[in-house]
This record gives C-alpha cells, sequence and structure tokens, in this order.
C-alpha cells in the first residue's frame, strides 16, 4: 500500500513510482536521479542510525538496465544518462564538475552528467562534493549518489516554467528540499522506506525555513464598474 505523506507543497509517497504514475495530477517536469543499472549493492538496507544518519545500504533496482521512457512525455532532466544514452533521443547535456577547480586526487569520476530533453547549448556546474571534501559547511551525506542541493537548484534553472517538479526516484529527497527553496511545489516518489523516512525529515526542515525567492506583488484588482450592467 503507498504511503503518503504531505508537508507543506510537498507531497512525498513511499512505493513504485511506476504503479504511482498513472494516479498524479498536473506534473511540469521531472527532475530526477534515478539508478542506472550499475549495480550498486551494499549488504544491509537503507535505514537510520541512533544518531539520525542513515547506514547507506541497497539502491533497489539498480541491477537491471534503467528504461527512461516513461519520463521522457515530460520536460526532463536526468542524472547519470552517460549509462543508458543510447535509450534517450537528442538532447542537451549538463556538467557537473565535482572537483570545483580543485586537481584530481583518486580513482573516482571527477564529473557526472545529466540529460535535458531539449534541444540547447551543453552547460557545466562547478562545485566541490568528492568524498568528505565538500564546498561551503557542507551537507549530511544520506544516500551514496546524492547530490548537492546547489546542484539541483542549478538544474532548475533550466525549467523556469515548471511550477509543480516529480522526483521518480526521490532517494533521501535532494530535489524536494531545492523545489521548496525555489518557491516550486513538489512531489517525490521513493521506493526504499529508509531513504523515504529520511525525505521526509529533510523536506520537512526545508519547508521551515525562508524561501530564496521574494514573493511577486499582487496587483490590486480594480473596483467593479457599478454602472455596467456585466458587472455583478
Amino acid at each position: 500500500m503507498t504511503r503518503t505523506e504531505v508537508i507543506g507543497d510537498a507531497t512525498l509517497m513511499l512505493g513504485d513510482c511506476l504503479e504511482i504514475l498513472p494516479t498524479l495530477g498536473r506534473v511540469d517536469a521531472v527532475v530526477t536521479d534515478p539508478p542506472y543499472g550499475i549495480g550498486y549493492n551494499a549488504s544491509t538496507p537503507s535505514k537510520l542510525n541512533s544518531t539520525g544518519n542513515v547506514n547507506l545500504g541497497r539502491i533497489i533496482a539498480d541491477d537491471v538496465p534503467f528504461d527512461p521512457a516513461p519520463w521522457l512525455a515530460f520536460p526532463c532532466i536526468m542524472w547519470g544518462a552517460n549509462h543508458y544514452a543510447q535509450r534517450l533521443p537528442h538532447g542537451r547535456w549538463l556538467a557537473w564538475n565535482k572537483l570545483g577547480g580543485k586537481d584530481p586526487w583518486d580513482q573516482f569520476s571527477d564529473v557526472e552528467f545529466a540529460w535535458q530533453n531539449t534541444r540547447a547549448a551543453d552547460k557545466i556546474f562547478s562545485h566541490l562534493w568528492k568524498g568528505l571534501c565538500q564546498a561551503g559547511q557542507g551537507e549530511k551525506r544520506f544516500h551514496p549518489t546524492q547530490k548537492p542541493v546547489a546542484l539541483m537548484r542549478w538544474c532548475m534553472d533550466f525549467l523556469p516554467t515548471a511550477t509543480t517538479i516529480l522526483d521518480p526516484f526521490m532517494g533521501s529527497g535532494t530535489t524536494g528540499v531545492a523545489a521548496l527553496q525555489l518557491g516550486r511545489k513538489f512531489i517525490g516518489i521513493e521506493i526504499d522506506s529508509g531513504y523515504f523516512d529520511i525525505a521526509c525529515r529533510r523536506i520537512e526542515e526545508a519547508w521551515k525555513q525562508p524561501r530564496l525567492f521574494e514573493e511577486p506583488k499582487r496587483k490590486p484588482k480594480p473596483a467593479p464598474n457599478l454602472f455596467d450592467g456585466a458587472a455583478q
């Protein structure tokens, strides 16, 4: 049974995104970091520990090739797309430079790629996020493929008219945190109950914080013309 939590402008659902998709209302865009099909696995399921952090566990469905087809009907940005590029039509590439200006120092990837289903110039975002090295004061790591909030806010800059953002592979909720910070509505779906609980907590904390945008000033409504027979 699907579990649903409503937190401010965010609706979070625990369950299989392909089963939930037909039940959703309006969605303006998909911004997500799906399981890439690279076979990441851990010996234990994800769960909160006594310190409030998560024991990083498995990524469900990462043992099979990812099929992007159900999400291509929406304006979308999908991370890890270099792992399933052969299944994608023509679009633009967004690159994340994880070194943030530093020289490479380990054997892990220095860059990650997202794909957007629009024809436009490819873009790059530099933000230090490798192991224990993070830009600014850093963020807690709850998920093995977690992205920084700043990166997901950058993604949404390429979707300026999207009011409601869907992340069908929500993980620990980073996309939702970014969406709420920007004053967007958010729908998140996650199949792993451990990560779902973390996402609920993070998004609840984000909802309590001030937004990063200014509310537009509302234009005063004109007074009705009492001599116009159409005015009631």
